[in-house]
């Protein structure tokens, strides 16, 4: 997967994401990620990239022009992405919609957010990792490779990997315990020791049902519509 980024902040770029799983499919080349400076589809002396608001008002916003020239000159194909707290919630479902393209293009807004027709005119989406606020959109870009990233194949050691973990069909997760099988006075589930692997599968959807019901049962509405 090819993912582009445009960002005020290139230097933020690979950042943690050279670290870990995420780092090995970077150097695997089984993610690509190519980061482009706004400010070079400027053309002025100033390398402007915002203005004041129309209307009035804190803040500067950025300007249409830079942003607009940049996706054009673009290769790939995939859908163009905005972070913006005003996007649709990164969820997991989204994750597996957006991994199953060749390519991403990401623009991380700034300041109090980007001129109004790059959002109604240029972009596919818009999205946001949550009801809150960050200085910028690379955090949240960072955010959303990783998780679109994990799900490219050969990128996770075990292709089973995804399809067990939270979120995969509206559950959270069950719980996982490793050696030893009693610490502190507190032992590991004798099902997990049986070897009964028909019995460790119903534990296990009975687990992570009953964690999903305790913790986010928002998720069990959603499952049930």
């Amino acid at each position: 997967m090819i993912v582009d980024v445009l960002t005020l902040f290139p230097e933020l770029f690979p950042g943690p994401m050279s670290s870990g799983v995420t780092g090995r499919g970077l150097a695997a080349g089984l993610i690509t990620l190519r980061i482009h400076n706004l400010r070079d589809y400027t053309h002025d002396r100033h390398r402007q990239v915002d203005d004041v608001p129309y209307g009035g008002g804190a803040g500067m916003v950025l300007k249409p022009e830079p942003i607009f020239e940049a996706v054009r000159a673009r290769t790939g194909r995939g859908p163009v992405i905005l972070l913006s707290p005003q996007g649709e919630r990164l969820t997991q479902q989204l994750v597996r919609e957006l991994a199953a393209n060749d390519d991403l293009y990401l623009i991380c807004g700034r300041y109090e957010g980007v001129d109004e027709r790059v959002a109604a005119h240029l972009v596919d989406r818009e999205v946001s990792i949550g009801d809150y606020v960050l200085t910028g959109g690379e955090l949240p870009a960072m955010v959303l490779i990783d998780a679109v990233g994990r799900l490219v194949s050969g990128v996770l050691g075990s292709e089973e990997s995804p399809r067990d973990e939270s979120f995969a069909e509206d559950l959270l997760e069950y719980p996982h315990y490793t050696r030893p099988a009693v610490f502190e006075g507190h032992a590991v589930p004798e099902v997990l020791l049986s070897g009964h692997h028909a019995e460790i599968e119903r534990w296990r959807r009975a687990q992570a049902s009953e964690r999903t019901h305790r913790r986010r049962p928002d998720l069990l509405r959603h499952r049930e519509r």
